[in-house]
């Protein structure tokens, strides 16, 4: 069996190298070697199918082309994955964000988004990519500089742009908490109600997403702060910052108060929230009652209800719309189902660790409170919206349930960029930390959402993807990975 190393030209730039079997004149197999871009390239694979061939104790082989470089030993110096970086700054720039003329800001957002860590961590993800990593200081100071010259509003004013907002546009609010590694307050980092039931000190943060999560805002407030006050501020500060008047503002009830709803209609915002439920509402008793019908998946009930602004003095409607849906109906039925066992257990065993919702206590006496478990199970099922847009039922409760969209940008920076916990201890440097964050899950909701991978399996998939640098007769070459087309079409995705 003969074999021969074989040039394909594929096109004025491209030529592919292999090497062909035969036995006589029937080819037998092809190994793939791989494709040449330019000169370089070209020389490098000639001399690595060469060297294939020596190990395969090919005698026979004869290649006129650099015979003089038949005994060179080819050694791979080092590989990076400079094509992943090169992909996720050309998003960088996309978005905006490159009108910061800060390289090392640049590289420690897309480090980040690779392999998120400490200033060290930073500078060794940086080396892996082939770049020239900044230093600990050079680390410090561009953080610095990002306080100091208000990098974040600059970044905000760009996601503003890309998402396009309008008038008629819909803002989604919810806030989290980011703890620190630290157990001694300040006028800053403040022990309060932690969404991650943690004791140590935190910090409450304000995240400001359009309709499909991207992000647009990020405020930060002491740890103790109630969460309803934290809304208009950022509300008002983001109007004025993009230039319109009337903005709809979708939040969950835990961040309305009736005070906030009064405040938020005097200065002017449109606004569409979960409504709590004490009791069955009014319309749906009336509807059983008359109808005498069980209540159909996805039913809707609206109404109009007549309010007193506190704020402003003056009367005013708000749209009630609630809406039945069977698969939440079967949900909650499962937990009161749970709530009436455990308070069955605790009144078997008179035991009272943490009050039950359906325990009653008079006079030192528990009993099963049967009227409230009817209640609850009569409004299993039923979610109620607040508005005072006046529009479509259906748009309402679309609306609000684009909230999950909030969730979503806050998991992502937790888990994917690694948020928390700061180890950071001055106020400035936290906020930089913030900024770089909120940079970076910019980034990776773009991608997500024009991709439909998420960000991790996006990395994972450019990352194996690596330039090789190689010595050949004391001469180095890169050799450019080769994209497979499905790889190559999800980066034209972002484009």
């Amino acid at each position: 069996m003969k074999r021969y190393v074989c040039k394909e030209k594929i096109d004025e730039k491209r030529t592919r190298i292999k090497i062909i079997s035969k036995e006589g004149r029937i080819r037998v197999g092809v190994e793939h070697i791989g494709i040449a871009h330019n000169e370089a390239e070209l020389k490098m694979l000639l001399a690595l199918a060469r060297e294939q061939l020596r190990d395969k104790n090919q005698e026979e082989f004869k290649f006129k082309e650099f015979e003089e470089e038949k005994e060179s030993k080819i050694i791979q110096k080092k590989t990076y994955s400079r094509y992943l970086y090169d992909t996720l700054s050309g998003v960088y720039d996309k978005l905006g964000i490159k009108e910061i003329e800060d390289e090392i800001f640049r590289k420690v957002i897309i480090s980040r988004i690779i392999r998120p860590g400490s200033k060290h961590e930073t500078i060794e993800t940086l080396e892996d990519l082939g770049l020239a990593s900044p230093t600990d200081i050079g680390i410090w100071r561009s953080l610095r500089r990002c306080e100091k010259l208000n990098y974040r509003q600059k970044i905000s004013e760009e996601f503003i742009k890309i998402s396009g907002i309008s008038r008629a546009s819909i803002l989604l609010y919810d806030v989290t908490t980011l703890y620190f590694e630290v157990g001694i307050e300040d006028e800053y980092r403040k022990s309060g109600l932690s969404k991650e039931r943690r004791l140590e000190p935190q910090i409450v943060i304000g995240l400001l997403v359009d309709e499909k999560g991207f992000p647009l805002g990020i405020s930060s407030f002491e740890g103790n702060k109630a969460e309803t006050k934290t809304m208009l501020p950022v509300l008002k500060e983001f109007r004025e910052q993009c230039k319109v008047d009337e903005l709809t503002v979708v939040a969950d009830a835990a961040m309305m108060s009736g005070e906030n709803l009064d405040l938020l209609e005097a200065e002017g915002f449109k606004f569409i929230i979960g409504s709590r439920l004490s009791k069955t509402p009014y319309e749906i008793e009336e509807y059983r009652r008359n109808k005498n019908e069980t209540l159909s998946d996805g039913q809707i009930f609206e109404t109009l209800k007549e309010f007193t602004n506190k704020v402003s003095g003056k009367k005013t409607f708000r749209q009630v719309v609630y809406q039945y849906k069977q698969k939440r109906a079967e949900l909650d039925l499962r937990n009161i189902e749970k709530q009436i066992r455990k308070a069955q257990w605790q009144l078997e065993k008179n035991e009272l660790i943490r009050k039950s919702r359906f325990l009653s206590i008079k006079k030192a006496k528990k009993e099963i409170n049967h009227e409230l478990i009817e209640e609850a199970r009569r409004k299993a099922g039923i979610k109620g919206y607040v508005t005072n847009l006046n529009c479509d039922a259906q748009i309402v409760i679309n609306g609000y349930h684009n909230l999950f969209q909030v969730e979503k940008s806050f998991r992502m920076s937790k888990s994917d960029l690694k948020a928390r916990p700061i180890f950071h201890r001055l106020r400035d440097s936290i906020e930089a930390h913030l900024t770089v964050c909120f940079a970076a899950l910019g980034i990776c909701r773009y991608i997500q959402d024009r991709t439909k991978l998420s960000i991790k399996r996006f990395v994972r998939r450019l990352e194996r993807l690596r330039t090789g640098i190689i010595q050949i007769a004391n001469k180095e070459h890169i050799a450019d990975p080769e994209i497979d087309k499905e790889t190559q079409n999800l980066v034209n995705l972002l484009k």
